[in-house]
């Protein structure tokens, strides 16, 4: 097998003494150098043209893959920054650079020698050190929901960062986007408790306050067919003739808008739509 094409099975960045073990002599390496195949990232490293980004990022500081870019690796729901996250060495001395996050703080989880991506866990803690709460929920419930992780994993994970701690308290992975997360974190903070994906007439919906209040939020990636929207309509007329008050809001209205979906909420809740009629609670 050529060099480029065991590369290019291996992510297209990797260490030279990782070529050596697996049978490519010295000479071979300089001759795929020589010809333009690989190129030098730092001293040891060896990189295809076509190599990811973060990834030749990560090999030239001596580093990992960290943080949100793991995220954006596993496709988590994430509010993006436009920065390659790479953990170092605590001893490393990194130039600054505009589109680089540098973490120096290990993770919970070991990593062999020539990892160049940080195992999920460990992004999960860089991410709660490194973004702001709300941020830090939606991946963590993100990871949680595709499970990449577990509550119980986490559970018993020794972590030593307040700021990882609180977001793992209250992470369940209910939520199907950070769309739902949000909108519950927000409200928590009001004293409203939201449940999570209750199954109603048939549907699950995103989120349920007190007995009759139901919240529903359409992302990008979701209810955008036409077919998708007439059924989340068709769904919102059966339970309004259940006796339910279903409040929708939308990505930009939430991201953007929230004072507004806020309001509107507590108002909901001064009316007392969240309540089911007095002979039903008898």
């Amino acid at each position: 097998m050529e060099l480029g094409s065991w590369l290019a099975q291996h992510g297209g960045v990797v260490h030279s003494q990782q070529a050596i073990r697996a049978g490519f002599t010295r000479y071979a390496i300089r001759q795929s150098l020589a010809g333009g195949e690989c190129a030098r990232v730092r001293q040891n490293w060896l990189a295809l043209p076509t190599a990811p980004a973060d990834l030749r990022a990560a090999a030239a500081l001596g580093g990992r893959v960290a943080c949100l870019s793991v995220a954006r690796r596993h496709e988590l729901w994430n509010l993006a920054d436009g920065l390659y996250h790479v953990t170092v060495p605590r001893n490393a001395v990194v130039p600054p650079a505009p589109a680089l996050r540098v973490h120096w703080g290990a993770g919970p989880i070991p990593v062999a020698r020539f990892g160049l991506v940080e195992p999920i866990e460990n992004a999960l803690v860089h991410i709660a050190e490194c973004q702001p709460f709300e941020n830090a929920l939606v991946v963590w419930d993100s990871a949680l929901n595709k499970k990449l992780v577990t509550v119980a994993s986490l559970a018993r994970l020794p972590l030593h960062s307040a700021a990882a701690r609180a977001v793992r308290a209250v992470a369940t992975g209910l939520a199907d986007s950070g769309l739902e997360t949000l909108p519950v974190s927000r409200l928590a903070a009001s004293g409203i408790r939201v449940s999570q994906q209750i199954m109603i007439e048939g549907h699950h919906v995103d989120g349920l306050i007190g007995d009759r209040l139901v919240l529903q939020t359409d992302g990008f990636s979701f209810h955008s067919t036409a077919e998708q929207r007439r059924e989340d309509i068709a769904h919102d007329r059966r339970l309004a003739l259940l006796g339910y008050t279903v409040l929708r809001y939308d990505y930009r209205q939430v991201l953007f808008e929230w004072p507004r979906v806020e309001a509107e909420i507590l108002h909901a809740l001064a009316q007392g739509l969240h309540r089911a009629p007095a002979e039903m609670r008898n």
